[in-house]
C-alpha cells in the first residue's frame, strides 16, 4: 500500500511521504488564497472551496480564515456553513450532512497518533473518520475528536470536546461532551 492508501484506511502511515507532502502543500496554497479573499470576491471564494473540498452538494458558505490538511477528504451537504477560523484536520474523511452549521474556532480532528511512546517517536500517524449528520449545529470552540459520529438534529454546545459518538436528536456539551437533553 502507498502511504496515502494507508492514511485513508486509518492505518499507521508516514506523513513525510513526498506525495502527501505535495498534497498538503497544494491545500496550503488554496487555503492561503481563500484566506486572502475579500468579502466582495464571492465567486472566487466559491471556486477555491470547490477546488479544495472533495464534494459539495448545493450552496454552502465558509468564512475565512479556514485551515485543513488535504481538503479532498472533506464532504459537505447542501446548506453547510462554517464560521471564522475553523480547522479541519482531514487525514481521513470528514462527512457533514445537509444544513450543518459550524461555529467559529471549531476544530475537527481525524488525525491521531499512537499511544505507544516508541511508535509515536518514530513519527507514524493514523486517522479515524468523522461523520456528522443532517441539521447539526456545532457551537464555537468545540472540538470533535477522531472517529466520532454525530447523529442528525444535534446541537453541540460551545467549548464541548466530543470524544465519543453522539446519537440523533440531542443537545450535548461539556468536556468530555455528554448528552444533556433531547431536542425537538
Amino acid at each position: 500500500m502507498t502511504e496515502k492508501e494507508k492514511m485513508l484506511a486509518g492505518e499507521l502511515y508516514e506523513s513525510w511521504d513526498d506525495d502527501l507532502m505535495h498534497e498538503r502543500s497544494r491545500a496550503r496554497q488554496i487555503t492561503y488564497s481563500l484566506n486572502q479573499t475579500k468579502d466582495t470576491e464571492v465567486h472566487y471564494r466559491k471556486q477555491l472551496i470547490h477546488d479544495l473540498f472533495g464534494t459539495i452538494e448545493g450552496e454552502i458558505g465558509l468564512e475565512p480564515p479556514f485551515y485543513c490538511d488535504y481538503g479532498y477528504n472533506i464532504h459537505v451537504g447542501e446548506g453547510f456553513f462554517a464560521n471564522f477560523n475553523c480547522v479541519f484536520l482531514d487525514v481521513c474523511e470528514i462527512r457533514i450532512g445537509k444544513r450543518g452549521l459550524i461555529g467559529p474556532n471549531v476544530q475537527l480532528y481525524t488525525a491521531t497518533h499512537p499511544m505507544d511512546r516508541e511508535t509515536r517517536a518514530n513519527g507514524l500517524e493514523a486517522g479515524k473518520p468523522i461523520t456528522i449528520g443532517d441539521d447539526v449545529w456545532i457551537g464555537g470552540n468545540a472540538v470533535i475528536n477522531p472517529g466520532v459520529t454525530i447523529g442528525d438534529n444535534v446541537v453541540i454546545g460551545s467549548g464541548a470536546v466530543v470524544t465519543k459518538d453522539i446519537p440523533s436528536n440531542v443537545f450535548a456539551g461539556g468536556n468530555p461532551a455528554k448528552v444533556i437533553r433531547n431536542v425537538d
